[in-house]
């Protein structure tokens, strides 16, 4: 891996130096050129601090480590960058979350708070459908809204993969208090798993 990032970072410099380069070179410089190259740069960086971040575990680093440089927990490195090997078939696990799994969870949660329980309901896997039903999810709505008052907003999505699911957590916002919908995705677009958790407050 130590050649990868290398190579990569090589690639990087000469892109690099190409694109300081182009308007002394360049006659007629198109004007957009810096900002397209820019983008394939961006591009090139992400793949060189995956491969900075296998280099460093090839070398000894833990998770706690490359969190650190990376400003984040180690569980968060790790959901990036490891490479979990599944116990049930010994080989490499998928960690790409659904693709469309920040999408899914937004129109889950607008059907929620506005009572659409069938909508949410006919997303549900066979397993879910035999525990929780429209009725089910009206009242678990109710609890909320009892404990925290009216549905306010809800935050920006975030999704990771675990194994055969891919799980999303949102920020929701009632007048009195805040939870968090935790809804687990398979990859054909049902729903394995939905929980509204409260949210702890944040101390001082």
């Amino acid at each position: 891996m130590a050649e990868s990032f290398l190579t990569l970072a090589n690639q990087l410099h000469r892109d690099l130096g190409a694109i300081v380069a182009a308007p002394v070179l360049t006659e007629n410089p198109d004007p957009a050129a810096a900002v397209r190259a820019s983008v394939e740069l961006q591009s090139q960086v992400t793949a060189l601090v995956a491969a900075a971040a296998e280099q460093a575990r090839g070398a000894g680093a833990t998770w706690q480590e490359i969190g650190q440089a990376l400003g984040v927990t180690r569980q968060a490195a790790f959901q990036r960058f490891g490479k979990p090997i599944d116990p049930r078939t010994g080989e490499t696990m998928n960690t790409v979350p659904l693709p469309e799994a920040a999408t899914l969870a937004e129109a889950v949660i607008d059907e929620l708070s506005t009572g659409r329980w069938d909508e949410v309901a006919e997303r549900f896997d066979s397993q879910m459908r035999e525990r929780l039903g429209s009725e089910g999810l009206a009242a678990a709505w109710a609890q909320v809204i009892g404990l925290a008052g009216a549905y306010e907003r809800r935050g920006e999505v975030e999704a990771a993969r675990a194994a055969d699911v891919t799980i999303t957590n949102t920020p929701l916002a009632f007048e009195a208090g805040d939870f968090t919908a935790r809804i687990s995705f398979r990859d054909d677009q049902t729903i394995a798993g939905l929980y509204l958790l409260a949210t702890e407050p944040k101390t001082s």
